[in-house]
């Protein structure tokens, strides 16, 4: 199977696509019963695998191996995955884009921001000189074989913003996120510069952007959406009510044989019971 390709027909199709972002495994099993395709994002993987926030402390051979676990899994979902800016230099970027498109996954968004990087949607961002993130970029488009490629650019002054999203639609690359897009007005401006290139939209609760739905994305041309966090906040939300609660009742387990819907370890066997033995498409071989 074409894991790239598969996301670009996605993509390509009516209406606008949503990647989940899942911060681990058993997100990742939860969100499969809801949605065909994962994101993987630099905020939420900081934060479940480091306990870090998102600024620069992701380790490439980390995020890798928890791709693995995911295809692995999740033979047949699309994986985008947040790269940051590759790790360091352009050697580095493409090694890695290498080994994931190995791993399986279906595509990679690679930013033009440079040390100390930070989440897109928080203060303080700094981007590269335009020319250096077109050649970093350029060499990993010459690096793949099938992967997707989103080009994204974290640029927050308007023009500069326009400026390189229309220079990123000229790329090779197969999507533009323009990250932070603070209004409604600014995405139908960075739609009319980028042409006929798909575009994703980044949508993180509490971050800069407006809360779309999907059908109002999908009439302001916006292709594919990914949301960074909803597994990782939500889970935040029910652990610290779930924590409380323990406290108060002075330890005593709720029941999980009522009807209030607690989980117990039946449900949540039988949940990650699923991810095993799910068969694997026929891949194509990937040059080493």
């Amino acid at each position: 199977m074409r894991y790239g390709q598969a996301l670009r027909d996605e993509i390509a199709a009516a209406g606008t696509t949503p990647l989940i972002g899942v911060h681990d495994m058993y997100a990742a099993s939860l969100a499969a019963g809801h949605y065909n395709g994962f994101f993987v994002s630099g905020f939420g993987f900081a934060a479940s695998y480091y306990g870090l926030p998102d600024i620069g402390f992701i380790a490439w051979p980390d995020m890798a191996a928890f791709v693995e676990r995911l295809r692995g899994a999740f033979p047949h979902h699309h994986l985008l995955v947040d790269i940051d800016d590759g790790y360091g230099d352009p050697e580095v970027a493409c090694h890695v884009v290498r080994r994931l498109e190995r791993t399986g996954a279906s595509g990679v968004i690679l930013e033009d921001q440079r040390r100390p990087r930070r989440c897109g949607h928080a203060d303080g961002k700094l981007v590269l000189p335009l020319e250096e993130y077109l050649e970093k970029l350029d060499r990993v488009l010459a690096g793949r074989t099938d992967l997707l490629v989103v080009a994204r650019t974290d640029a927050t002054e308007e023009d500069e913003m326009l400026r390189r999203a229309a220079a990123l639609a000229e790329t090779g690359a197969d999507v533009v996120l323009v990250d932070g897009v603070r209004s409604v007005d600014r995405l139908r401006r960075i739609r009319e510069v980028t042409g006929d290139k798909p575009l994703l939209f980044n949508q993180i609760a509490g971050g800069k952007s407006p809360r779309l739905s999907l059908t109002e994305l999908t009439a302001l041309g916006v292709d594919a959406a990914i949301y960074s966090t909803p597994c990782l906040f939500a889970a935040h939300r029910a652990m610290e009510t779930a924590l409380a609660e323990l406290k108060y009742a002075d330890g005593r387990l709720p029941d999980t044989g009522g009807t209030g819907g607690e989980v117990g370890v039946k449900e949540a066997t039988e949940l990650l019971a699923r991810n095993i033995g799910r068969p694997h498409p026929a891949r194509p071989a990937v040059p080493a």
